[in-house]
């Protein structure tokens, strides 16, 4: 009982060499079965496809060819020296055949766009004289460029002397204006603050002189009007000057407001801040005589 169990157990060994014998047969099933595809796989050659070129040719033809070797813009017959079929090019063609002089031309070439070209403008040479337009002469004796006057002791003499000369003149011109009396005009516009004081001052008394001496025969014959007048004071308050600048047009009216003026006089000297900048002052006012014998200044 014990000998058949050990005569019929699997070993090791036995199982080692069922699978190398299992691998052995898959590779080759597969080495040869491959192969055995790839030879039933094999396409035999087959004859290419007919093609046809497509060429530029440069001349005509009327007829087409029943057999054309080739595809192109227009009908050709084939000739030449060749027995083979070439490409048509310019070396076996002649794409602008020479007319003969006085020959007309073909109707193939007039038809042909290569063939036809406009001719070129002729030119024309024209001289100075029939040109249109007039053409400068340049002068053949160009004046070269002067070269710059060299200085010399003389001239630089003569230059200081001219500075010297208008350097005095410049003094003296100072000193002529710092002479001149700074004059400052006010008028009804004005709207400094360390001038009103004076100026409201200044009419209040002209307005009260002028309303005392109105002048009677402007009353009785009932003569009003407007005026302008500039009336120049010097610091210490006396009257420079009067001028008229706008007549009433009425000598009585004109004369009257002069008059006033001359009676209000003198007038306050300048406070010290106007003196300090000015030394007379144009007090230039519209003096109204009114139609109800009243003056008063604008």
């Amino acid at each position: 009982m014990t000998a058949r169990t050990s005569s019929t157990s699997i070993t090791a060994i036995d199982r080692l060499g069922l699978t190398l014998f299992l691998a052995v047969a898959l590779h080759l099933i597969f080495i040869l079965g491959l192969s055995f595809d790839l030879e039933m796989l094999t396409f035999p050659e087959e004859s290419p496809l007919p093609t046809m070129e497509i060429t530029l040719v440069h001349s005509r033809s009327d007829e087409a060819p029943e057999d054309a070797d080739y595809l192109a813009q227009a009908n050709q017959r084939g000739g030449g020296n060749t027995p083979e079929k070439v490409r048509p090019s310019s070396q076996n063609f002649n794409p602008l055949p020479v007319p003969k002089q006085g020959d007309a031309p073909s109707t193939q070439q007039a038809a042909s766009p290569q063939t036809q070209s406009d001719p070129l403008p002729t030119m024309k040479m024209i001289t100075a004289e029939q040109s249109e337009r007039a053409i400068p002469e340049l002068d053949e004796k160009r004046e070269t460029p002067s070269r710059p006057e060299q200085v010399t002791a003389d001239k630089l003499i003569e230059s200081s002397k001219e500075v010297a000369s208008l350097d005095a003149e410049i003094r003296q011109l100072k000193e002529t204006l710092a002479k001149l009396p700074r004059e400052k005009h006010l008028n009804a516009n004005t709207r400094e603050y360390k001038y009103a004081a004076y100026m409201d001052s200044w009419r209040s008394k002209v307005e009260r002189i002028g309303n005392l001496n109105y002048p009677d025969e402007a009353k009785n014959r009932q003569i009003y009007g407007r005026l302008l007048l500039d009336v120049v004071i010097n610091s210490d308050g006396s009257v420079k000057r009067i001028d008229l600048l706008r007549s009433s047009g009425h000598k009585i009216l004109d004369d009257a407001a002069i008059r006033i003026v001359t009676l209000a006089a003198p007038f306050a000297p300048f406070p010290e801040h106007i003196r300090r900048d000015f030394d007379v002052l144009h007090i230039t006012r519209t003096w109204v005589f009114e139609s109800n014998n009243q003056l008063q200044t604008r």
